[in-house]
């Protein structure tokens, strides 16, 4: 019998054929409801996510031949890991695919901060002519404080020091510079009092809650600004748009909010300079490709055995 693999997200079309051509049987039904979720993935050995399906216990319970959990894509937010291994289930994730596209979008967030970008598009939209009040800053020569120095974090800082920034770092798990002579490695305080701008790459922790909440950013720098393409949750949204209405924070740009979607009457929307995208740090053509071929070769190699 062929190992049966259930694609319940959308995932690059040839990432799916590679399967078939393996020999794999992949059933591709997106948009479940919990209930045909729990009914689709009682007859299948592996299933193939990205963010939106919520592998959760109810649905692990319902799967009684699942061997294989793989996340397309970095974060695990949405599969409770530690149970399904608990139940002898394999769970893997794609954490190098999307590197690039995701450190791109920060630094996209972090010059649109820097220059007003979205204010003045949304101003200009609305026949204003706002010239004299979006004066922006360089980034030349500013200091850029990344907190979590991981795969893409790392390929920001690459790309912030090439641009003439200067690279601060702060990881729990990591005491050495992985770029010596381009990022610094330093206590979290001092990440916090000396950055210009900071760009947060951490997962999120329940346990722990937010690593930038109202006490974090009063050790920061007036005008300091604020990049989160990381996870909802690690940035206190409520202290952000307070902080932004006092003029502490300058600016701050989101990809990923601690509800996705966010309320349309979030405190955060009402302020000036901020700069929103709708969780598509991985969205991009390259990174889709290989996201899903990186995906589709975990399959095949836990089909056949390896």
């Amino acid at each position: 019998m062929p190992f049966t693999v259930l694609v319940s997200d959308p995932l690059a079309e040839d990432a799916v054929q590679a399967m078939r051509d393996a020999g794999l049987d992949v059933i591709v039904d997106t948009d479940l409801s919990l209930d045909a979720l729990r009914a689709r993935i009682a007859g299948v050995e592996g299933i193939v996510v990205r963010s939106a399906t919520k592998v959760r216990q109810d649905v692990i319970d319902a799967a009684a031949k699942l061997r294989l959990i793989v996340r397309a894509g970095v974060g695990l937010d949405n599969v409770d890991v530690e149970y399904a291994r608990s139940k002898g289930i394999e769970v893997r994730n794609t954490p190098a695919a999307s590197s690039n596209s995701v450190a791109e979008l920060a630094l996209a967030h972090l010059l649109a901060i820097a220059r007003h970008v979205a204010r003045g598009t949304v101003s200009m939209k609305s026949g204003k002519w706002e010239k004299k009040q979006l004066k922006g800053v360089e980034i030349l020569g500013k200091t850029l404080g990344i907190i979590g120095i991981g795969r893409i974090g790392q390929c920001l800082a690459e790309k912030a020091s090439a641009l003439g920034m200067c690279v601060l770092a702060h990881d729990t798990f990591v005491s050495e510079s992985p770029l010596p002579g381009a990022v610094t490695m330093v206590p979290f305080d001092r990440l916090l009092a000396e950055s210009d701008f900071v760009s947060l790459h951490i997962p999120f922790d329940p346990s722990v809650g937010a690593t930038i909440d109202a006490e974090a950013l009063s050790k920061m720098k007036d005008g300091v600004r604020i990049v989160n393409c990381a996870r909802g949750g690690v940035i206190d949204e409520a202290a952000i748009a307070d902080a932004l209405a006092s003029g502490k924070v300058a600016g701050a740009a989101l990809d990923v909010f601690a509800d996705e979607p966010p309320d349309a009457g979030a405190p955060l929307f009402s302020q000036d300079n901020v700069s929103l995208t709708p969780h598509i740090g991985a969205s991009t053509v390259e990174a889709q490709g290989r996201v899903g071929r990186e995906a589709a070769d975990i399959a095949i190699a836990f089909a056949r055995g390896g």
